[in-house]
């Protein structure tokens, strides 16, 4: 019975990949060596552009962040005045 079900498995899918599959390249080993080349870059930064972006807009909300607690624990340590 298990080997009619992969059977038909396998019918089903053919009509929707009409062509061979393609080959995918392997580029870990690239990659491993972009990434541990010593360039004086930090490796968070070393995708690139997108990389920094992501760092400076994830230091911008921490920052952010950060002086907004501070201003909303003054504003809570405060007594109101009437």
């Amino acid at each position: 019975m298990y080997r009619q079900l992969m059977g038909l498995r396998q019918l089903s899918k053919r009509p929707f990949s009409g062509s061979a599959r393609r080959q995918i390249e392997n580029t870990i080993k690239d990659k491993q060596k972009f990434f541990q080349e010593d360039n004086g870059v930090p490796v968070h930064l070393k995708g690139g552009t997108k990389d920094a972006l992501l760092y400076r807009a994830t230091m911008g909300g921490s920052i952010v962040g950060t002086c907004y607690l501070l201003y909303m624990l003054y504003n809570a340590a405060m007594p109101k005045k009437k």
